[in-house]
């Protein structure tokens, strides 16, 4: 250190304290600032953590569960859903717009993941999934993953309907699932609807 670093050292110590050190260095240390608390960040946080969270998964644990055939077709509508939208499903006719392979995922992870996934294919609007979950046949206990989705997709609010996929999309080792409109394609459903009339009239 030179005369003149070692003056201005004493001189700093007088001013400042000799618990107190200046920076080393060309240019000051950058600290950087705390992200804002947004609604958004704060939103964001909150949905990570009940992700995290077991707690916030409201689907029953595999104990509760019956077991179904591997082979057995899975079928449920909710009330109100029209005759046809169910057919066109039964048939797979809609197009799968998403889905979720559960192929050498364990009890729970299955559970996780078919908890995230619903919640998702509704917040991004898709109606028609895919869920393939094997048939299990021949295993100790037969089709255990897929009588699991047959009781938990029930448990949805957002899910009206499910049924066995058609043989190209998997046959009994999956399902199609049809998955409740978001308030966003609710809307659009309405203006589309609204302009159609405006057309006609």
């Amino acid at each position: 250190m030179s005369s003149t670093d070692d003056d201005l050292e004493q001189q700093f110590s007088a001013l400042f304290g000799d618990d107190v050190k200046p920076l080393r260095g060309k240019g000051a240390n950058h600290i950087a600032k705390p992200a804002e608390l947004t609604p958004g960040v704060l939103a964001r946080r909150k949905a990570a953590e009940e992700e995290n969270d077991p707690e916030s998964n409201f689907l029953d644990a595999v104990s509760s569960i019956a077991q179904v055939d591997p082979y057995e077709f899975l079928e449920f509508v909710r009330p109100g859903v029209q005759h046809g939208v169910y057919r066109n499903l039964r048939m797979g006719k809609y197009e799968i717009h998403s889905q979720l392979d559960l192929h050498r995922h364990t009890v729970e992870q299955a559970r996780i993941a078919l908890f995230q996934f619903v919640d998702e294919c509704q917040k991004h609007g898709v109606r028609c999934a895919l869920v393939t979950h094997g048939k299990g046949a021949g295993l100790a206990q037969p089709a255990r993953l897929k009588s699991c989705v047959n009781h938990w997709l029930r448990q949805f609010d957002q899910v009206l309907a499910f049924h066995t996929a058609q043989k190209q999309h998997g046959g009994t080792g999956s399902t199609y699932v049809l998955i409740k409109k978001n308030n966003a394609a609710r809307q659009k459903t309405t203006e589309t609807l609204d302009q159609a009339r405006r057309l006609k009239g």
